[in-house]
């Protein structure tokens, strides 16, 4: 009975099923679901190993599976007996970085034809930011995302904008071209004279080095300016 007063380890179970040992010698894609999560609780619940609480949360009266838990919010998970508000807080965490990757993916590879073929991927991410924020998008030979970077925050002008800064990640990435992106938290897009000179001193820095500026959107809110369509580049 003693056993019942105190968290159930992992380290009850023989080695050889322990999550941790079993990632450790076999690797990450041998887990279950359930064994990935337990990783993350570390410990389980006064009557439930941290597996077996990983499987009790995954067959859980919503939609069974990983993808079941993006449909609870922090609070319904702190109320499933056994997760509690550390253990919660923990999972809406993994489940906010399984995102954020996914999404970070999707933009890899991702084919750009057209301004408002980057404008439609980074619209939502820029549109609300209270300061400016200058971004760099690097492209391979096919147009196609290689990465992206946040250069700086403030206000934009060649002072605080250094061609050193973008065209070193550049040739780290080996990318063919550069579209640069930046934000007017007034959600105003209309280019400023420090947008052009900006531009026009990226331009002349590629043109050097190799690595060509394909083009620089200005997002306002919900809507964008191309200097490329404006005759800039």
């Amino acid at each position: 009975m003693g056993s019942l007063n105190h968290h159930m380890s992992m380290k009850d179970l023989p080695e050889f099923e322990r999550p941790y040992e079993k990632l450790e010698y076999f690797g990450a894609e041998v887990l279950s679901d359930a064994e990935l999560l337990a990783i993350i609780f570390r410990t389980g619940s006064r009557n439930m190993r941290a597996v077996e609480l990983a499987q009790k949360l995954l067959s859980f009266e919503k939609e069974e599976g990983l993808h079941g838990l993006y449909q609870y919010s922090l609070e319904e998970l702190m109320n499933i007996n056994g997760i509690g508000k550390v253990k919660a807080i923990q999972i809406k965490a993994v489940l906010e970085l399984s995102k954020r990757i996914s999404r970070h993916e999707g933009r890899l590879k991702y084919r750009i034809n057209s301004p408002g073929s980057i404008a439609a991927i980074y619209m939502e991410e820029m549109r609300y930011l209270k300061q400016e924020h200058f971004k760099i998008v690097l492209l391979d030979t096919k147009n196609q995302i290689l990465c992206d970077k946040d250069i700086t925050k403030g206000s934009i002008n060649s002072s605080i904008v250094h061609p050193r800064e973008v065209f070193n990640y550049a040739i780290k990435k080996s990318a063919a071209g550069i579209i640069m992106l930046h934000n007017h938290p007034s959600g105003d897009p209309s280019p400023s004279k420090e947008d052009i000179e900006v531009t026009q001193r990226m331009i002349q820095a590629g043109d050097l080095i190799g690595i060509r500026i394909l083009d620089h959107l200005i997002i306002g809110d919900g809507q964008y300016v191309s200097l490329k369509e404006k005759g800039v580049i």
